[in-house]
């Protein structure tokens, strides 16, 4: 399985660059294993379209696209308190 590069949507890099750096440490642990298989680890398809996703990483709660073409994930959304 190949890894998917990472990008984040401007959004989502603000609220990334805001967390605390142990957060974003456990966070970003997270997000290279979703970068190995970004359909499982607990994501759910949004609308039933399957590259329209939602999962949780380290308690923050995202929002992603898959491009299976460019092998990308691009993060649009980060939920966090």
């Amino acid at each position: 399985m190949s890894r998917r590069r990472l990008q984040y949507a401007p959004p989502a890099d603000q609220a990334r660059d805001a967390m605390d750096t142990s957060l974003r440490t456990r966070f970003d642990a997270g997000m290279r294993r979703l970068a190995d298989d970004p359909y499982g680890h607990g994501s759910a398809a949004i609308d039933k379209e399957r590259e329209r996703r939602e999962a949780t990483v380290a308690g923050v709660v995202i929002r992603y696209y898959v491009s299976e073409s460019v092998l990308t994930v691009t993060v649009v959304r980060i939920v966090y308190f």
